[in-house]
């Protein structure tokens, strides 16, 4: 009876509290989007998982969590902790990303930078809430709908709030199909969704292959601390653009990729142990979070309707939405609202320019903010 008694009070069972209760719960409802509505599985079911190991209640003495020193969990945590996986995340981004759309029209870039407003509204608001300097800028970030951004910034600026920004980063990032649609219906008129756009212009080799090596040093001169983000970025590009290095660049948008998110999704789930999780901080940083996502939504599509006062040639403001750096989940979004008003008008490459641009702004915009708010 002793030995059953001991095993016992070591089971999950005797410490589960209705806190593990819930956020298993929230695990479940995250592999349910990820499994059943396809909602972005790469991301949803890494992290869904991840908060059900997460939540498993340790036993005293054992090393299992991601928080208890010399756990595996720890030590795989250390790369999100220490902002190792996000500019891995960046390399193989860089390495699929074609920046044909957005050089063809460079000026669809403004509203990828007028989508970034989301980023400082938030820091605002977060700021009259309470928050220290750095937590609001790391809350703020949310905004970018960049997960990677997200928790380079707040493993720098406030690694307390960690777990908490990259679930909320990830999951706004995975629900852009059901968040946006309404705001961009909300703010177009049918005739403005029914603009047609020019067909792009070829760009040559050679711009391709300069554009990031230039735009990496304008960038990182004018934001140093973007630029680790910024440089795995261009410098997977120029893997994919040189034409002579395609074994790397395979292996950068493939196989490295693949790895680090399976790694980066998973612990960032499992750091979601109710323990630390479950507090009004981030139920408020949840809150903000949406609302920054939707502001820079709103703000993307608002400029491109201002932009149109003065262009010949209109843009269509549904683009303005792309300028969110959810690549390329809001491009897709885009594309998917002009094609229900008219089946013939595709927008998928257009919307492409301004989602890239948001990329490259959310990184800058983090660069920004840890130079401001570093000390």
């Amino acid at each position: 009876m002793e030995t059953l008694n001991q095993f016992f009070s070591g089971t999950g069972f005797v410490h589960l509290s209705w806190g593990h209760v819930l956020m298993i719960l929230v695990g479940l409802a995250f592999l349910t989007l990820a499994i059943v509505k396809d909602y972005e599985p790469l991301l949803l079911v890494p992290i869904g998982f991840g908060i059900l190991v997460g939540n498993i209640p340790s036993v005293s003495g054992m090393a299992l969590s991601v928080y208890d020193p010399g756990s595996v969990l720890s030590y795989i945590y250390f790369g999100v902790s220490e902002g190792i996986f996000p500019p891995l995340i960046f390399l193989g981004i860089g390495a699929m990303t074609d920046f044909s759309a957005m050089l063809s029209n460079p000026k669809l870039v403004l509203l990828g930078a007028a989508a970034q407003i989301g980023i400082f509204l938030t820091l605002i608001g977060a700021l009259a809430l309470g928050f220290t300097p750095q937590e609001a800028g790391a809350i703020g970030i949310i905004g970018g709908a960049d997960g990677p951004t997200a928790i380079f910034l707040s493993a720098k600026l406030a690694p307390h709030l960690l777990g908490s920004i990259a679930i909320a980063a990830y999951s706004y990032m995975a629900l852009v199909p059901v968040i946006q649609p309404p705001i961009m219906k909300l703010l177009t008129t049918r005739e403005e969704r029914l603009i047609r756009m020019a067909p792009p212009r070829q760009v040559s080799k050679r711009e391709r292959i300069i554009f990031p090596i230039g735009a990496f040093l304008i960038c990182g001169l004018i934001a140093p601390g973007s630029m680790v983000l910024i440089g795995m970025l261009f410098f997977g590009n120029l893997l994919k653009e040189s034409l002579v290095t395609d074994r790397l660049a395979n292996t950068a948008r493939n196989a490295l990729i693949d790895i680090v998110t399976i790694l980066l999704g998973f612990s960032v789930g499992a750091s979601t142990n109710a323990d630390y999780f479950l507090t009004p901080q981030s139920i408020l940083i949840f809150v903000l979070g949406a609302l920054s996502f939707c502001i820079a939504t709103c703000g993307g599509i608002l400029f491109a309707k201002f932009m149109n006062l003065f262009l010949r040639q209109k843009i269509n403001p549904l683009i303005g939405a792309a300028g969110v750096s959810a690549v390329p989940d809001s491009a897709r979004v885009v594309h998917n609202m002009g094609q229900k008003e008219d089946p013939g008008n595709f927008l998928l490459m257009h919307a492409m320019a301004p989602n890239v641009a948001g990329v490259i702004g959310s990184a800058i915009g983090a660069g920004i903010l840890w130079t401001v708010l570093v000390h």
